[in-house]
Protein backbone atom coordinates (compact mmCIF):
# COMPACT_ATOMS: atom_id res chain seq x y z
CA UNK A 1 0.00 0.00 0.00
CA UNK A 2 1.11 3.50 -0.78
CA UNK A 3 -0.35 6.79 0.39
CA UNK A 4 0.07 10.28 -1.04
CA UNK A 5 -0.41 13.75 0.42
CA UNK A 6 -2.05 16.48 -1.64
CA UNK A 7 -0.05 19.52 -0.52
CA UNK A 8 -2.65 21.85 -2.02
CA UNK A 9 -5.21 20.46 0.44
CA UNK A 10 -3.01 19.79 3.48
CA UNK A 11 -3.31 22.34 6.29
CA UNK A 12 -0.91 20.64 8.68
CA UNK A 13 -3.62 19.66 11.16
CA UNK A 14 -1.42 16.68 12.10
CA UNK A 15 -4.20 14.11 12.44
CA UNK A 16 -2.13 11.76 10.30
CA UNK A 17 1.07 12.27 12.26
CA UNK A 18 -0.75 11.63 15.52
CA UNK A 19 -2.43 8.47 14.21
CA UNK A 20 0.49 7.01 12.24
CA UNK A 21 3.76 8.69 13.29
CA UNK A 22 5.81 5.92 11.70
CA UNK A 23 4.34 6.79 8.30
CA UNK A 24 3.75 10.57 8.42
CA UNK A 25 5.57 13.58 9.75
CA UNK A 26 5.29 17.32 9.26
CA UNK A 27 7.95 19.04 7.19
CA UNK A 28 9.48 22.44 7.93
CA UNK A 29 6.48 24.14 6.30
CA UNK A 30 4.06 22.16 8.50
CA UNK A 31 2.76 20.00 5.65
CA UNK A 32 2.40 16.26 6.06
CA UNK A 33 4.91 14.09 4.25
CA UNK A 34 5.06 10.32 3.87
CA UNK A 35 8.18 8.86 5.45
CA UNK A 36 7.38 5.17 4.85
CA UNK A 37 6.79 4.22 1.24
CA UNK A 38 5.40 1.67 0.83
CA UNK A 39 3.46 1.63 4.07
CA UNK A 40 4.49 -1.29 6.29
CA UNK A 41 1.72 -3.89 6.52
CA UNK A 42 1.45 -3.43 10.28
CA UNK A 43 0.77 0.30 9.77
CA UNK A 44 -1.93 -0.02 7.09
CA UNK A 45 -4.88 0.07 9.50
CA UNK A 46 -3.55 3.25 11.13
CA UNK A 47 -3.02 4.84 7.73
CA UNK A 48 -6.60 4.02 6.73
CA UNK A 49 -7.75 5.76 9.93
CA UNK A 50 -5.56 8.76 9.10
CA UNK A 51 -7.02 8.97 5.59
CA UNK A 52 -10.54 8.93 7.04
CA UNK A 53 -9.68 11.46 9.76
CA UNK A 54 -8.03 14.07 7.54
CA UNK A 55 -10.34 17.12 7.71
CA UNK A 56 -9.20 18.37 4.28
CA UNK A 57 -9.16 14.97 2.53
CA UNK A 58 -5.50 15.57 1.70
CA UNK A 59 -4.54 11.90 1.98
CA UNK A 60 -5.31 9.21 -0.54
CA UNK A 61 -4.45 5.59 -0.99
CA UNK A 62 -2.42 4.72 -4.04
CA UNK A 63 -2.22 1.00 -4.84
Amino acid sequence: MRVVVDRDRCEGNAFCTNLAPEVFQLDDDEYAVVIADPVPVEQEELVEKAIAACPRAALSRKD
